[in-house]
């Protein structure tokens, strides 16, 4: 029978109330899978971590085999050995070991691999080439010792390039002292005696010619320019004035030895020729003149003809004379043409010079018809040659104020006659006693008609001309 609470009032106080209850108990399951998953984990990390630090044991072997590897090092080394071999550049100073170095090298034990590196600058065929010389085992490696700055080697023989947008006014006249000789004025004054009466040799358009005798015997020929040819040029357009004209080589054509510039002063040396001009032998009565026979004239028309033609078609730029003249034509000992005055078309189309000589053309009955409206070109320059060529045949000059009137222009005395075989015959030179084939007679005038045309388009070009004169030899 159960107790009444009046009766046991402590055992009511000690007991929970009644609507508490007691947390479940963890079913057994439950915890089993809990402990199996933490030693999944436990031991695949500890699975990871040994696969980890056997991967860092085989690096670490195989790296501390890897430079012991003698015959591998020695492979490769002698590998790029022999890829150095080939040299790249010609005539280097730096010379790759020889064969008793190389084997030397080889027997010895090496611990350290020792290279110098040295800097190559080549212009000609590379400019930087680096050359890795084996210097030996067994001994030390020496520091590298920097460069000095701005010091590179310079190989010998190799040309020295200049470029030309940054080129000084000093590296250009070196350049053009390098190919033309330059005389100084006291050393001109002596040759040709103070420039003396004795030493003249003639008048140019462009100012007097002196006769230079060298220490060794050798003459030379001495332009002196004169004040107005020089007139708005200055001293760098001179330089290059006679730069130009040493680059004319031809061999009928006078050759420019050297050339002065001091004091204001502006001459050019020439080659001399022994024989004078042909203007003289033809129009001079001096008994010591050489007298030209028919076949003579046709060598000198040919030579003069190739002059020009050289001067038209192979300069480049063409090169227009613009002072074409029988005194321009010098003749050596052996009657070769040497043409003068090439070259100086720049001073004689200037200023003044430029009316000068255009009146000293039209003057003397050179200048071709187009010259009078202000226009010369190279057809002009064919013109002035039928001239020189009627001079040729004739032995007249080309202006003569001592004929009668109709015959002071041997230009205008002579074209309505080429074509008549009669007339033709009585126009040649008296002094040529008739010793000449008619044929030729009739194919030279053919030549000097064709030249002296009016109309510029007309005239043939100087190759022509060369191959007509060739077929008359």
């Amino acid at each position: 029978m159960a107790p009444s609470p009046e009766k046991s009032p402590g055992k009511a106080a000690n007991n929970p109330p009644a609507t508490r209850k007691a947390p479940a108990p963890i079913p057994a399951i439950a915890e089993t899978s809990f402990k199996t998953k933490k030693l999944v984990w436990i031991v695949g990390s500890g699975f990871l971590i040994f696969v980890a630090l056997g991967v860092c044991f085989l690096m670490l072997c195989y790296f501390k085999r890897r430079p012991g590897n003698k015959s591998y090092k020695k492979h490769n080394m002698n590998a790029y050995e022999r890829s150095l071999e080939k040299r790249t550049c010609s005539d280097s100073p730096f010379d790759a070991p020889n064969d008793e170095e190389k084997g030397k090298s080889d027997d010895e034990a090496p611990d350290e691999l020792k290279v110098h590196v040295k800097r190559i600058y080549s212009s000609s065929e590379c400019n930087n080439l680096y050359e890795l010389n084996n210097t030996g085992w067994g001994s030390k490696l020496p520091p590298l010792q920097p460069a000095p700055p701005h010091q590179l080697p310079i190989i010998p023989g190799e040309n020295l390039i200049i470029n030309q947008a940054i080129s000084t006014k000093s590296s250009e006249r070196q350049i053009i002292t390098n190919s033309i000789k330059v005389y100084s004025v006291a050393s001109l004054q002596q040759y040709t005696n103070s420039f003396s009466h004795d030493n003249y040799i003639g008048e140019g358009t462009l100012g007097p010619v002196y006769k230079a005798e060298l220490p060794d015997g050798k003459f030379l020929a001495v332009r002196k320019l004169n004040a107005t040819a020089c007139m708005g040029q200055n001293h760098e357009q001179f330089l290059q004035l006679a730069s130009s004209i040493s680059k004319i080589q031809h061999a009928n054509i006078v050759k420019l030895m050297g050339y002065c510039a001091e004091y204001s002063q502006r001459l050019l040396v020439y080659e001399y020729c022994s024989s004078g001009t042909l203007h003289d032998s033809l129009h001079t009565d001096d008994k010591f003149q050489i007298k030209l026979s028919w076949d003579n004239r046709i060598q000198v028309s040919l030579g003069a003809a190739r002059a020009l033609e050289y001067l038209h078609e192979h300069c480049q730029p063409p090169i227009v004379h613009r002072n074409f003249r029988s005194a321009n034509i010098l003749l050596n000992d052996k009657l070769e043409v040497r043409v003068s005055d090439c070259g100086l078309g720049s001073l004689l189309s200037s200023g003044s010079v430029s009316q000068l000589s255009g009146r000293h053309l039209i003057a003397n009955g050179y200048s071709a018809p187009e010259f009078e409206y202000g226009s010369y070109i190279m057809q002009s320059d064919v013109f002035s040659f039928g001239v020189v060529m009627l001079e040729l045949l004739t032995g007249r000059k080309s202006y003569d104020s001592s004929r009668p009137l109709g015959e002071q222009f041997l230009v205008r005395w002579a074209v309505p006659q080429l074509h008549d075989i009669d007339a033709l015959s009585s126009m040649v030179d008296p002094s040529l006693n008739g010793t000449y084939p008619k044929k030729s007679l009739s194919r030279f005038a053919d030549i000097i008609s064709s030249c002296i045309q009016h109309e510029p388009e007309f005239r043939p070009a100087m190759s022509e001309i060369v191959q007509d004169l060739l077929r008359m030899m």
